[in-house]
């Protein structure tokens, strides 16, 4: 019989936030980490799946194409997203091969760089708000605003980023390719958001735009008929009023209560809103359940005994 398959989305800060020294060893060991935390998901039995962010290294990557622009032409932001899917996938396979050797399991590790197809006509386009790329203060974002045209925003009180437009995706084009590897042992890292293509022409072509990981992999999520559907975050539960007095953790939420929450602003576009909109496509589009919570409390939420939010039908 098929095992299970659980699709586990996370963000690129899980690899690359705030502070860090932004080199390869320090991505790699955490990288490293989150994927030790990942063998609670295989050790139930499960098929794994991950969907990766990559707004901080995509964002890293712009910066060092506009500082080399005087001796290489740069790249369009497609090839950006391409190159970082390709950095990421190759840390967290070296990753993954490393601690299921520590772990003595025997799986297969496959990265698949993935094209999503978005619409030409999203709105998205006309309005930026995918934040990539390392925090700001004020005054640096309002320098790189005037002098270089971005779009900026403060994220979440941490400081300032670059915002991008974030078209939704509608179409993962190697959906076949990965649901064949994950129904046979292999461990997938695959879409990364999704290096956004369209159908301006008669053939494929590359566009603008940082695809929402957690929009991606829910697309990939129910359309792959996966079991379980784990979002990871920088907090262990949903909150209901965050940051203010009143702020409360919800264990249990349904799609219809999440989506009413939704509606009236609980969840910012910049932070736990794309979370909480990709959790109920996923649950009104037949999947069961989606675990929000932290990167440390995999183990016992897949135990259903530790910090986490459910979100269920």
């Amino acid at each position: 019989m098929t095992k299970p398959i659980a699709v586990v989305a996370f963000g690129g800060n899980a690899i690359l936030d705030a502070g860090d020294d932004g080199s390869f060893p320090t991505q790699l060991e955490k990288a490293k980490a989150a994927c030790r935390q990942m063998l609670a998901i295989l050790h139930q039995g499960y098929q794994l799946i991950l969907v990766h962010g990559n707004g901080p290294q995509v964002g890293n990557l712009l910066i060092q194409f506009e500082k080399a622009r005087d001796i290489i032409p740069v790249p369009p932001l497609d090839v950006a997203v391409a190159s970082s899917q390709g950095l990421l996938g190759h840390m967290l396979e070296i990753s993954m091969r490393t601690v299921l050797e520590e772990d003595r399991m025997q799986r297969e590790v496959a990265t698949v760089l993935t094209q999503v197809v978005v619409s030409p006509n999203d709105p998205a386009f006309l309005h930026p708000t995918k934040p990539i790329g390392p925090f700001y203060t004020k005054e640096q974002a309002e320098h790189y605003r005037d002098t270089e045209g971005w779009h900026i925003v403060e994220d979440a009180g941490r400081g300032w980023r670059r915002v991008v437009c974030s078209p939704l995706p509608r179409k993962v084009l190697e959906l076949g390719t990965i649901k064949y590897l994950a129904e046979n042992d292999t461990v997938v890292i695959a879409c990364g958001g999704g290096i956004p293509v369209n159908y301006l022409t008669d053939c494929v072509v590359g566009t603008d735009g940082v695809i929402d990981k957690d929009a991606t992999a829910a697309l990939l999520a129910y359309n792959i008929g996966a079991e379980r559907f784990i979002i990871l975050t920088g907090v262990d539960k949903v909150c209901l009023d965050y940051g203010k007095p009143s702020q409360r953790a919800v264990d249990v939420m349904t799609a219809a209560e999440a989506k009413g929450w939704l509606e009236e602003g609980q969840f910012p576009p910049g932070s736990m809103g794309p979370k909480i909109r990709s959790a109920i496509e996923y649950v009104e589009k037949g999947g069961t359940e989606v675990i929000i919570t932290s990167q440390d409390h995999i183990v016992a939420a897949m135990q259903r005994s530790g910090n986490c939010t459910r979100i269920v039908k």
